[in-house]
């Protein structure tokens, strides 16, 4: 496929597993991180059980003229901004610059649904890929919902199926990938410490669907209004799905049934009544994944089956355990104010609220002017917790109190909630101040959850 090195730029998950399959398909690597402190051996051990790890070489530290002529093209992993120095001097040097995403899909040989958003998308793509592996058995769901592409893109065959969560950093630097059903569940402000600009990240967003055609779909939520809004620059077909309008075409709710109507004929899908998940956040993602499995050629009977089954996904509004009454929920995947607004409006009674962490650049305003409704204690931890507070307080919420850890916050929770209450960590920022991930956040919150006696 290349006739030079390809340059991977990232020792992480994204970074090994292109690596991987780049070597194992005969092509010379030079798998680079600027972090001098990374341990050369370690990382060199992931390809030890893989054919031609003799195709990669290992460069760490500062990226020289030397090692760009040798390559032709550089595959970035998705933490990493494309605005980084070492990036724009690659992108100088006349080398196209290729997203994890952009690399699998060169090896893709089967069909693709993609989905993005910014909520909702790691519930949607899970429903969507349990829906389609229920009609075929060759379905894999790969992408920002923690397992690469570029793992499995080179195994896929012609009657195939990749289900793909796409985030916005991976969708900067696609340039031909293009799925048959995509999908764009919502546009809120996020990322805006990478993108800079809304503007710039709702159109990253839209590049799910830049290389679509008539021939393709594109699933929209007619609820979201900056969602609708790009569906001018969109050439697929647009479908869209919505929770309050019925629509003239799309799916959409009508009393408690969801409905599909296109070319003026009706079918129903499922009785929302029928479904186990909390929220109507969660109506729009059961929206969303009928419309994509629909459009991806799934029978309804399927469709109504694998949705009335589910239960959801960890760290998204999961249950934990009731202690003394008081019922536990881990929302850890709450990582902006829009996302942790949904989880509050989703719980039915008063609620000590677990909140902060790492401050990507959000306005608080909106998520705290949820509290007086349903916010009984808001408990903060992480390097947003002064801000949030200063937010709070302008806003008329006094009732804050701020941790030094996410254990000190349970506890107490723990001492003060009573019968009737609900915990919800749900803390609207991200995790990297305080933990690796939002995964190892919310494993913690439950862990020292389920040690509470009663």
């Amino acid at each position: 496929m290349f006739e030079k090195k390809v340059l991977v730029a990232g020792c992480g998950k994204s970074g090994i597993s292109a690596s991987a399959l780049l070597a194992r398909n005969g092509e010379k690597v030079i798998l680079f991180d600027e972090n001098e402190s990374i341990d050369k051996t370690k990382i060199l051990a992931h390809f030890d059980e893989i054919s031609g790890k003799e195709n990669i070489e290992l460069h760490i530290g500062k990226l020289t003229d030397e090692v760009i002529e040798q390559c032709e093209l550089m595959v970035i992993s998705p933490g990493i901004p494309v605005d980084k120095e070492f990036a724009l001097k690659v992108k100088n040097a006349g080398l196209n610059v290729w997203s994890e995403i952009e690399l699998a899909y060169h090896y893709e040989k089967g069909t693709v649904a993609a989905i993005t958003g910014t909520n909702g998308k790691t519930t949607t793509t899970t429903l969507v890929g349990e829906i389609i592996k229920a009609y075929n058995n060759k379905t894999i769901v790969v992408g920002n919902i923690g397992i690469p592409y570029t793992g499995l893109a080179d195994k896929t065959e012609t009657d195939s199926v990749t289900v793909a969560e796409i985030s916005s950093f991976q969708l900067e630097t696609i340039i031909d990938f293009k799925p048959k059903v995509s999908a764009i569940l919502n546009v809120t402000p996020d990322h805006l410490d990478r993108h800079y600009t809304f503007e710039n990240y709702a159109k990253c967003k839209q590049d799910i669907c830049k290389n679509q055609t008539e021939a393709e779909y594109a699933v929209l939520n007619y609820d979201d209004p900056e969602t609708v809004k790009l569906a001018e620059g969109i050439n697929a077909k647009i479908i869209y799905f919505s929770r309050t309008t019925k629509l003239e075409s799309g799916v959409y709710v009508d009393r408690e049934d969801v409905l599909i109507k296109e070319e003026g004929m009706v079918k129903k899908v499922l009785s929302l009544k029928d479904i186990k998940l909390l929220g109507t956040h969660n109506v729009e993602n059961v929206l969303a994944a009928v419309a994509v499995t629909y459009y991806m050629g799934v029978p309804i009977d399927i469709i109504e089956k694998v949705c009335t089954e589910f239960q959801g996904v960890e760290h998204r509004i999961e249950y934990v355990k009731t202690v003394n009454g008081v019922a536990y929920y881990n929302d850890s995947k709450g990582t902006n104010p829009d996302a942790a607004i949904k989880a509050i409006k989703a719980m039915t009674t008063t609620t000590f609220l677990i909140g902060g962490g790492y401050d990507k650049g959000a306005s608080f305003d909106e998520w705290v002017e949820q509290f007086p409704a349903k916010v009984k204690y808001l408990v903060l931890i992480g390097k947003t917790a002064p801000l949030i507070e200063l937010c709070a307080k302008q806003h008329g919420f006094y009732s804050i109190v701020t941790m030094d850890t996410l254990e000190e916050a349970v506890e107490f929770c723990y001492k003060n909630a009573r019968p009737g209450d609900a915990v919800l960590l749900s803390p609207a920022c991200a995790s990297w101040d305080m933990f690796k991930s939002y995964e190892q956040r919310g494993d913690l919150f439950k862990e020292y959850v389920r040690n509470l006696e009663e």
